[in-house]
C-alpha cells in the first residue's frame, strides 16, 4: 500500500519570507577558490580580537562568583551592568552626560545582534500594509525583515549629504494625501557610513529629519529608527553628533549599535537606546524569543570596555580600514577613471566597509546579467545594486550600480579584484 505524507501548510509569514541574496554571494566565494569577493561585508579576519578575547574569558571563568554569574540565564532586557557601560559609552560619543541625553540604562535592550533589534521593532509597530519608510537604496538585509511584515515600503533619495528632507517630505505628503497617513510606522536610516553606498547623513540634515518625523506624527507617533551600526567605524572627517541627541524628550528616535562591526561579530551582541513606552513592548517580544541574548559575551564585553580593550581596538579597526578604503577608491581611479568619465562615480567613505558603484546608464550590473557572469570568469565577486532597492510601488530602480566591500579582501586582493572587475566592466 503507498503511503502518502501530507505537507505542511505554512504560514503567510513564511509565505512572505525569501533567501538573503548574501547567502548566495558568501556561498559562491566559498565554493570557487581564486575567487576575490568584494561582496561580503564582514570584519576583516586578521583585526578579530581572539587573544584579546581569550584572556578575558580566562580572567572571567576563573573560579568564583563572576564565573557562576556570567555561566547563568541573564535577563531579557539584558545584563544591567553592561547596559549601564553602554549608556554613559553612547553619550560620551556625542559628548554629552546621560543626564544631557536624557536618557537612562532602563532605555537601553541589549539583543542578539542589532538585526534581531530591527526585527523586534518591526514586529512591534508594523501590521501587514502599514509602511515603512527607508533610503533608496537601503541595508537590503533589512528589506528582508520588512517583506516578512508585509510591509509596503515608500523610498526616499540620497545624494552626497544622505537621505534628502525635501525628499522624505514629499513623500509624506503624498502618503498624506492619499490618506493613508496613519499607516505609516517607520522611518529607517543608516545615518552612519551607510551600507551599500558608504554615505554619511549631513549635520544639517540630522535635525531637519527628526523635525519632519515630528510633524508628521500628528495623530501617531512614527519612529525613526536611526541605525548606527557602522559609526564607531569612522576613519575620516568629524565625528558627528547622534539624530537622537536631537531627541531630548526622548520621544522618537530609537538608535540602534552594535559590537560586530567596531569589535567582534562572533559575540553576537547589539544593543538600542529606545524611548521609553517602546522597552516594555520591545522585552516582551523578546521573551517570546530567547529570555535574552548570550550572557556569557555580554559580561565578557563589559570587562574589554572597562579595561580599555574595546576602545583600544576600535581606534585599531578605524586605521586599518581607512587604508583599505584608500586602496579600493584609488584602484577605481586608476582602472575606472577614463570610463565615460561623469557616469562612471564612486562614493568616498569616511568609514565602514563600502563603496557604492555607478556604472553608465544601460548597463546591467544584476546578478542575471552579462556583467555578473563576466566578473565571476574574471574571477572577482560584488553585490549587485538591484538587491539594495526596496521594492517601492511608485519607483523602478536602477539596474547599473553594485556594492564593493573593502571589508575582508587583503590590499593586494583589493587592487587586483578592482583590476579584475574593470576588465570585466570594459569588456561591454
Amino acid at each position: 500500500m503507498a503511503s502518502h505524507r501530507a505537507h505542511f501548510r505554512f504560514s503567510q509569514r513564511a509565505a512572505r519570507t525569501t533567501e538573503q541574496p548574501i547567502g548566495y554571494l558568501m556561498a559562491a566565494a566559498l565554493e570557487q577558490p581564486g575567487l576575490i569577493s568584494l561582496a561580503a561585508g564582514l570584519v576583516d579576519y586578521p583585526t578579530l580580537p581572539s587573544d584579546e578575547a581569550r584572556a578575558l574569558f580566562d580572567e572571567l571563568l576563573a573560579p568564583g562568583p563572576d564565573a557562576k554569574a556570567a555561566m547563568q540565564y541573564g535577563t531579557t532586557e539584558g545584563f544591567a551592568a553592561l547596559r549601564h557601560a553602554i549608556l554613559d559609552h553612547l553619550a560620551a560619543l556625542d559628548g554629552l552626560t546621560p543626564e544631557q541625553l536624557n536618557a537612562s540604562a532602563d532605555d537601553l535592550v541589549i539583543t542578539t545582534g542589532s538585526q534581531q533589534l530591527l526585527c523586534l521593532l518591526t514586529d512591534v509597530l508594523v501590521d501587514p500594509g502599514d509602511i515603512v519608510i527607508t533610503e533608496w537604496p537601503s541595508y537590503f538585509v533589512y528589506t528582508g525583515v520588512l517583506r516578512t511584515a508585509g510591509a509596503t515600503v515608500r523610498c526616499v533619495d540620497m545624494d552626497d549629504q544622505g537621505m534628502r528632507p525635501d525628499d522624505l517630505e514629499r513623500v509624506l505628503a503624498d502618503i498624506a494625501h492619499r490618506g493613508e497617513l496613519t499607516k505609516v510606522k517607520i522611518v529607517y536610516v543608516c545615518d552612519y557610513h551607510q551600507n551599500p553606498t558608504g554615505l554619511t547623513l549631513s549635520r544639517e540634515r540630522r535635525p531637519a529629519i527628526l523635525d519632519i518625523v515630528r510633524r508628521y506624527s500628528a495623530e501617531h507617533r512614527i519612529l525613526l529608527i536611526e541605525d548606527a551600526a557602522y559609526r564607531e567605524l569612522t576613519f575620516a572627517g568629524p565625528q558627528l553628533p547622534s539624530i537622537r541627541t536631537f531627541d531630548t524628550t526622548n520621544e522618537y528616535v530609537a538608535l540602534l549599535q552594535t559590537f560586530s562591526k567596531p569589535f567582534a561579530p562572533g559575540l553576537k551582541t547589539g544593543y538600542g537606546l529606545l524611548p521609553r513606552d517602546l522597552v516594555e513592548p520591545v522585552a516582551l517580544l523578546k521573551g517570546n524569543h530567547d529570555f535574552g541574548s548570550a550572557n556569557l559575551s555580554q559580561h565578557l564585553l563589559l570587562r574589554a570596555m572597562r579595561q580599555g580593550i574595546y576602545q583600544r581596538h576600535v581606534r585599531l579597526l578605524c586605521g586599518h580600514y581607512g587604508t583599505k578604503a584608500a586602496a579600493m577608491t584609488d584602484a577605481l581611479r586608476d582602472t575606472l577613471g577614463d570610463y565615460h568619465p561623469g557616469q562612471t562615480r564612486w562614493t568616498m567613505p569616511a568609514g565602514g566597509l563600502y563603496v557604492w558603484l555607478t556604472l553608465p546608464e544601460g548597463t546591467d550590473t544584476g546578478r542575471s546579467g552579462a556583467l555578473f557572469s563576466r566578473a565571476i570568469a574574471e574571477g572577482v565577486l560584488y553585490v549587485p545594486g538591484e538587491y539594495c532597492y526596496n521594492a517601492d510601488p511608485t519607483r523602478r530602480a536602477p539596474t547599473n550600480q553594485m556594492r564593493l566591500s573593502f571589508g575582508t579582501a587583503r590590499l593586494d586582493e583589493i587592487r587586483e579584484g578592482i583590476a579584475r572587475l574593470a576588465r570585466a566592466v570594459k569588456s561591454f
